[in-house]
């Protein structure tokens, strides 16, 4: 009788942990953070995305305001073409705004932030972000920094 509630106690454990895991994967994938579901639509043309996903964040100053739609390669300019998504409760963005791909956190994750301009004039449905900075790759620069020890 003791041996069964010892393997019942063992069996909800277990199950906890798996729950435990199920929840942790969710937030580290981020699927469960930030959708939007009406907005506008912006494009931006990156060198290297990175490890950069659909779905990741896009922030302005750590607020969430949108999130990445597609990505795709374009054959004719030999980039990257991310499709933003913005909330329309932030529709007030310049025609100047830079887009750059961070990282954040110890996995890893990448996302795009948007550095607003100065200009009068506000991006709409289709536009193009055409100040960017592509991500920063770590094996990039770890091979510079090791070319350039070599050089001494």
């Amino acid at each position: 009788m003791q041996k069964r509630t010892l393997e019942i106690w063992v069996g909800l454990f277990v199950v906890a942990g798996m729950v435990a895991l199920f929840f942790l994967s969710m937030k580290v994938s981020s699927l469960n953070k930030f959708s939007v579901d009406e907005g506008y639509v912006v494009e931006a043309r990156f060198e290297n995305v990175g490890g950069l996903k659909v779905r990741s964040p896009v922030s302005v100053s750590g607020v969430k305001v949108g999130r990445v739609d597609a990505i795709r390669y374009d054959m004719e300019n030999y980039e990257a073409r991310v499709t933003l998504l913005i909330d329309n409760k932030y529709n007030a963005f310049p025609e100047d705004t830079s887009a750059s791909i961070f990282t954040s956190g110890l996995l890893g994750e990448q996302y795009v932030s948007l550095e607003p301009g100065g200009s009068d004039d506000f991006l709409k449905d289709g536009d193009e972000i055409r100040l960017v900075q592509s991500a920063v790759i770590l094996e990039q620069l770890i091979g510079q920094f090791l070319f350039s020890k070599a050089d001494e």
